[in-house]
């Protein structure tokens, strides 16, 4: 393996922190590598895998002001790239104007999740509820050959190079950029070339949705209005319509009237579903029973009827527990098993306006990619994430088959923690599973990180290859893969062994 460090940020972080999202499989990196010719521990890299994984992670540098969340920490996204029956790998900070101004500081500057927007020492930050950081630290997707990280609660798309994570500068749709930002979870579609973006604020009309097309143009900017401010955090597409969402968990009013960011979830309110036509026209709105969902699967037109799959919150709001330690009470709202995530799918009948609902099933499962490259089509394979007892990690894996109604499950093992794991079509597939499932795991036990790759269709014969990784890795939210054919220069060999090493 031919490893180089190219950059480390400075960290003012005590040596003896205790914080369980900074530490353990949260423990941040400050270091950037660049390595080649990856160390293949277990099997052999796959000759039909051909592109990149990109995973985004929270690696916070400071303390925070006054309590941290994980989802504070700053952007960091790594690169495990396939191509002619080798690997390699890189990892970059995403360079926010948050991290820089922070970075000259030596010092958080923003209020985080957990606190006030008063006790922040800038006034400028971003995020539907404002004075937040844009950490651009929650999502990661391919659009035109370039990667964009986002921030959850809105914030700029920072431009990235897939093949290497070096910043390419803010997105800026020739000078059209939303003034309420972005959230995290755009959607590209694969046949029209388009991304498909929402973005949310406190202020009337509370929700917008828009469209940035093949060439890097905004083409329209539209309202969608709310009865007042919401916290989105997902949306789906089909190929006529986008899916919105108006969840009865939503920050309480009179707190947040002073300065109190608070969510609360209102069991007498029902889930509503925004259906938009993508080419323009009027809001149709359909009721479904009280949820939270955080991430949907994907969508497709059925007939008259959309069908949306995603994952229903049982309980969005959990209560303490006794036994909860402080740091269990402050994060029970991360923990699957608090929230009681199952597979769902919701039928909306464009005809009548009915709503139908079933559990897809029992497990309690999260994160759930599909085969992305067909775009808004059928899916019969979810592929989503299990989690330990109490905590936000990710120890395990299950391919739900959503038409036999069956499930595959792997466990990790003791002391290792997983990514969101995404399916990477074979070169030349013809099959929904016939590929690869790429993902990044962390054991804490031997203090390393890999990238591991199971064949799709045949999870039960374990690890196609496993690769070990420069450094261990932070525990984090999203990832992505877009296949080499997609990125531009891929068969430029300069532009992935000869990254420019970066620093500040």
């Amino acid at each position: 393996m031919d490893v180089e460090l190219v950059g480390r940020m400075l960290s003012t972080l005590p040596e003896d922190d205790e914080h369980p999202y900074r530490t353990g499989p949260w423990r941040p990196q400050t270091a950037e590598w660049r390595a080649d010719d990856l160390e293949v521990v277990q099997g052999g890299v796959p000759t039909d895998l051909d592109g990149v994984y990109l995973r985004n992670t929270e690696n916070p540098l400071h303390p925070a002001l006054k309590a941290y969340h994980p989802f504070d920490g700053d952007g960091m996204v790594h690169v495990l790239g396939f191509r002619d029956g080798t690997a390699f790998y890189r990892n970059r900070f995403v360079r926010t104007e948050g991290l820089l101004a922070e970075a000259e500081a030596g010092r958080s500057l923003w209020a985080g999740v957990s606190e006030p927007p008063a006790i922040a020492m800038r006034d400028d930050g971003w995020g539907a509820r404002g004075g937040m950081k844009d950490a651009s630290s929650t999502d990661v997707v391919v659009h035109r050959g370039v990667a964009l990280t986002s921030f959850y609660q809105c914030g700029d798309l920072y431009r990235l190079d897939p093949r290497t994570g070096d910043p390419l500068g803010r997105a800026s749709w020739g000078g059209r950029f939303p003034a309420w930002g972005v959230s995290a979870h755009p959607k590209v579609d694969p046949v029209t070339g388009e991304l498909l973006f929402f973005s949310y604020a406190r202020e009337a009309p509370y929700l917008r949705w828009g469209a940035v097309d093949a060439t890097d143009t905004l083409t329209h900017l539209t309202d969608v209005e709310l009865p007042g401010p919401r916290m989105p955090h997902d949306m789906a597409y089909t190929t006529n319509y986008v899916v919105l969402n108006d969840f009865p968990l939503f920050w309480d009013e009179q707190l947040a009237a002073q300065g109190a960011f608070v969510p609360r979830f209102h069991r007498d309110l029902p889930s509503r579903f925004a259906v938009v036509p993508r080419a323009g026209g009027p809001v149709r709105w359909f009721e479904a029973s009280p949820t939270f969902v955080l991430h949907f699967v994907g969508a497709w037109e059925e007939g008259d009827e959309i069908v949306l799959d995603g994952f229903y919150q049982d309980d969005p709001e959990p209560g303490r527990r006794e036994g909860d330690d402080h740091w269990m009470r402050a994060f029970r709202f991360l923990a699957l098993d608090r929230l009681q995530t199952h597979l769902h799918r919701w039928r909306f009948d464009l005809r009548t306006g009915a709503v139908r609902e079933e559990r897809l099933s029992d497990s309690l499962t999260e994160f759930g990619t599909r085969n992305e490259s067909g775009g808004a089509v059928p899916h019969r394979y979810v592929y989503a994430a299990t989690g330990p007892e109490g905590k936000f990690l990710f120890d395990g894996l299950v391919k739900h088959d959503v038409v036999a109604g069956t499930e595959e499950r792997i466990v990790f093992g003791d002391g290792v923690f997983g990514s969101e794991t995404h399916l990477a079509p074979r070169v030349g597939s013809t099959r929904e599973d016939d590929g690869y499932l790429v993902t990044l795991t962390t054991s804490t036990d031997d203090d390393a990180s890999y990238g591991v790759v199971y064949a799709a269709d045949d999870l039960a014969a374990g690890p196609v290859c496993t690769l070990r990784l420069p450094e261990r890795i932070s525990s984090g939210t999203h990832a992505t893969w877009v296949a080499g054919e997609e990125l531009r220069r891929w068969d430029d060999a300069d532009g992935v062994t000869a990254p420019a090493a970066l620093g500040l």
